[in-house]
């Protein structure tokens, strides 16, 4: 698959992330989207060296969309918790 199909997937996996888990992001959808991208690649990768399948066969291969949106799921988790406390600091 070219880079432009797998932005087009990540994209997607990241909005589908997005709902799955739902709440307020620090810094919205733009960057929910970059998440969603590198998550697509991220659970790409980690399908093929995880469990050695090769989970990027396709655009249309249901084994591509589930390893992008759990990639994307994964980063926006630890996106949450690395900028989530940012939030609920004062400062004096």
């Amino acid at each position: 698959m070219g880079i432009i199909a797998w932005i087009l997937i990540g994209l997607l996996a990241g909005f589908i992330a997005k709902a799955l888990m739902p709440g307020r992001d620090p810094g919205g959808v733009i960057i929910t989207m970059l998440i969603g991208i590198a998550g697509g690649l991220l659970g790409g990768w980690l399908g093929k060296v995880l469990f050695g399948v090769d989970s990027i066969d396709g655009f249309f291969d249901l084994s591509t969309w589930i390893a992008a949106i759990a990639g994307s799921v994964i980063l926006l988790a630890v996106y949450r918790l690395v900028t989530g406390n940012r939030r609920h600091h004062r400062h004096a």
